[in-house]
């Protein structure tokens, strides 16, 4: 039993091990160098950012520039950092609040105030979308938030999410850099996104991605979206912009495979056999659980390849649940709650899935641990798993078994990471 309970301890010692190597690999405050850096300007360096990690970002870039400069940047509650002249404020997210409204409208003033001599620094991070929000003409922050919250529940995929969330914005999809003009604008982004794509980190706000509301209508449509006309008419109205004069330069500072090969080092050096599935892993969270048990399954069988234990199965990306239920949770408790179910107390086997934001959903953890006697620990405590994850309830299950992985904010986000362990 003692060295059970050690082998359980190690496992999952080594898994944490691997999700720290990841959040370093990406973290903000050290990201940036002198030498990514442009010549100081003429006139005035103004810094703007949103996004969970922007306040560390807006941080480590103060750390690096010599030379004086000003800005505002907006975080999520609990992520704000000290910094010495770019102001940082605080707004809520997923859902956008007034505190939202007022970073994105006080954003957007700031970059309309920068003339031919000024430089924008843009820190473009993931969370933006909802941290920055100024809704486009004939569109109120009620609007927008009932929409976030229809959108979150939909199981629509980041991108989709993204196309609807530029629509019914007055800031994003290159609209706050056509305000910009002539200034010289050098965005760096930090990336939370399958495929990284720039016009989805943040919500593009740099970015040019023209777009005209069809695709926005036709997400809308696909999940059912009760859409007033009035707001399908701003929609169609709020069309993005087609060029951008001017200097303009993006750099991506960190991505989800950045972190995923961090770990996979920290791997190999506890002595592991690594399999990446690389970082564009989408789909219902439960189902990706159905795809990965099956592969554990198979590198078990005896006609499988085999291989010398331990080994680690790791992962990146951003699943999607589609909420039926009442209960709480994100896609990783989901992810795993539903791996657990599938792997039925298979022995030797340990997981964990984290946000690298430190927030699964809305709850206050990153995500959640399992191991092989999680299911028989939760029926010792009358736990139903699998009405839980039919309620949507995998929170309520991870804590009451004490499996909660609670980080608090950790400054970065490069999306979810997941990792299997078999010992």
């Amino acid at each position: 039993m003692l060295k059970a309970m050690n082998d359980s301890a190690r496992a999952q010692k080594n898994l944490l091990s691997l999700f720290r190597a990841a959040l370093d690999a990406a973290d903000p405050r050290t990201l940036l160098t002198a030498d990514m850096l442009p010549d100081p300007p003429r006139g005035r360096t103004i810094v703007i950012g949103m996004g969970k990690p922007a306040a560390a970002l807006a941080a480590g870039f103060e750390a690096v520039w010599p030379h004086a400069c000003e800005g505002l940047v907006v975080t999520g509650y609990g992520y704000a950092v000290p910094t010495k002249t770019i102001e940082i404020i605080e707004a809520n997210h997923p859902v956008p609040d007034e505190a939202s409204l007022d970073a994105g409208r006080r954003i957007r003033e700031l970059v309309q105030s920068a003339g031919a001599d000024d430089l924008i620094i843009a820190l473009a991070t993931g969370g933006g979308s909802a941290l920055a929000c100024v809704p486009a003409n004939g569109i109120t922050l009620a609007d927008k938030q009932e929409m976030f919250r229809a959108l979150l529940k939909s199981g629509a995929p980041i991108m989709e999410m993204n196309i609807v969330r530029r629509a019914m914005s007055a800031i994003k999809g290159g609209r706050l850099a056509a305000r910009a003009q002539p200034a010289r604008i050098i965005t760096y982004m930090l990336s939370d996104v399958p495929g990284d794509d720039p016009a989805t980190i943040g919500g593009g706000t740099t970015i040019l991605c023209p777009e005209d509301g069809a695709q926005a209508l036709e997400v809308i449509a696909r999940y059912a979206i009760p859409l007033a006309p009035r707001i399908e008419a701003a929609i169609r109205a709020n069309r993005a912009p087609t060029s951008l004069a001017g200097r303009h330069e993006r750099h991506m500072l960190a991505t989800p495979k950045t972190a995923l090969a961090a770990a996979a080092t920290k791997a190999g050096e506890l002595g592991m056999e690594v399999r990446n599935l690389g970082d564009l892993i989408e789909g219902e969270a439960r189902e990706v659980a159905k795809d990965m048990a099956q592969i554990v399954r198979d590198r078990a069988s005896p006609t499988g390849p085999g291989g010398a234990a331990p080994w680690v199965l790791i992962s990146g990306g951003e699943t999607t649940v589609t909420l039926r239920g009442q209960g709480r949770g994100g896609r990783n408790t989901e992810f795993l709650l539903a791996l657990a179910l599938e792997l039925d107390g298979a022995p030797g086997v340990y997981a964990m899935a984290c946000d690298s934001d430190g927030i699964d959903g809305s709850e206050d953890n990153a995500g959640a641990i399992i191991t092989p006697d999680i299911l028989a620990r939760a029926r010792s405590k009358s736990l139903d798993g699998r009405a839980l994850l039919d309620n949507n309830d995998a929170y309520s299950f991870f804590e009451a078994l004490d499996a909660l992985v609670v980080t608090g904010p950790t400054f970065t986000n490069v999306n979810d990471f997941r990792a299997i362990l078999v010992t």
